[in-house]
């Protein structure tokens, strides 16, 4: 990525995290974590941004690609994908980088892994920002999940688990999940980034919430999903090639298996620091048109969100769950915004 340099960091254990770094060596330390199926480039806009002193303070900025995606090694056992694993993978990765504090940034499973991160190790914070998914939600493991579901929209009797039904079907069929997958990387890669029907809101998610009704992913028939142009997404031909590259290289047993550790993050989510709860500033941004994880259509997440956060600020933003490619002048304008007035007076 332009003005950002790129490195290789080796952990005790042997495995290897790639990352990019940019800014300014004394800045406040900004570390972009992404989800599934992501790499670091997904944060672009964000790291361009924040290195080239736009923001009007100076930062350091570092994104890693996480465990199993593009530079990254990908461990062949589930369990290294659980948030035990890269929780610790990142507190070492902060160390060699000689961080004591940073500013935590997460989108979708990075979230998760940010969220577990701070309620572990809250010394390293000097704020967290969470955007898509609420704090002390999936983190918690599936079970906990489900019983946020806004049952208004999702009836038991009809949705057992509600938008969260994919969940389940990646740990009852994780080997067809990858199969699938693997099958239509090309299409499936311009299909996730793709805009957001502003009708569907409220609604039940029809992708996510009837897997196992409906025979897998897509109705199990993938082969059917659309190739849609590169010019109708919001990534352009350098981020699909690097995606595609990072899926073709690792394959999607390693997304996948972020799924499969639910189990054995309830049960580190019991060695918590404070019960959960969170001193210092929280940012949280809601993509308003995710139907997954936006609390304007399942509250219980907003409020398990707000009862464990002291110090908490929430921005909406019109936009779908990569809010962060779709819109991201007002991502980077609300970031530099909180960061200013939350996090500046105390570094």
């Amino acid at each position: 990525m332009e003005a950002l340099k790129a490195a290789d960091l080796t952990h005790k254990n042997g495995e290897t995290t790639h990352y990019y770094e940019g800014g300014t060596s004394n800045g406040i330390p900004l570390i972009f974590i992404h989800g599934w199926p992501d790499l670091a480039e997904i944060w672009k806009h964000q790291l361009k941004h924040f290195a080239s002193g736009s923001a009007g303070s100076e930062y350091r900025v570092i994104a890693p690609d996480m465990r199993g995606y593009a530079g990254s090694s990908s461990p062949k056992d589930k369990r290294a994908y659980s948030l035990e694993a890269l929780v610790g993978e990142l507190v070492d990765f902060a160390k060699q980088l000689g961080i004591t504090k940073a500013v935590w940034v997460g989108h979708d499973w990075g979230c998760c892994v940010v969220s577990a991160l701070a309620a572990h190790h809250p010394e390293l914070f000097l704020g967290l920002v969470v955007i898509a998914v609420p704090y002390r939600t999936i983190e918690l493991g599936l079970d906990y999940t489900v019983s946020l579901v806004n049952r208004d929209i999702y009836p038991k009797d009809e949705y057992e688990y509600g938008q969260f039904e994919y969940m389940k079907y990646y740990e009852l069929h994780p080997d067809e999940s990858v199969k699938t997958y693997e099958s239509i990387v090309d299409k499936i890669t311009k299909l996730f980034y793709t805009p957001h029907d502003p009708s569907n809101h409220g609604k039940p998610s029809a992708r996510t919430s009837r897997l196992l009704r409906e025979g897998g992913w897509f109705g199990g028939h993938p082969e059917a999903i659309p190739d849609v142009p590169l010019e109708y997404t919001f990534i352009d031909q350098s981020l699909y090639s690097n995606l595609l590259a990072s899926h073709k290289k690792h394959g999607f047993f390693p997304p996948t298996a972020y799924y499969l550790n639910h189990d054995v993050n309830a049960e580190y989510a019991k060695s918590e620091k404070n019960g959960g709860v969170l001193e210092f500033p929280v940012l949280y941004i809601d993509a308003k048109h995710d139907a997954i994880c936006s609390p304007s259509t399942t509250p219980n997440m907003g409020k398990s969100q707000r009862d464990a956060v002291k110090d908490l600020t929430y921005e909406t933003i019109e936009a779908g769950h990569w809010v962060q490619l779709e819109k991201p002048g007002e991502v980077n304008k609300v970031l530099e915004t909180w960061l200013d007035d939350s996090v500046q007076f105390r570094c």
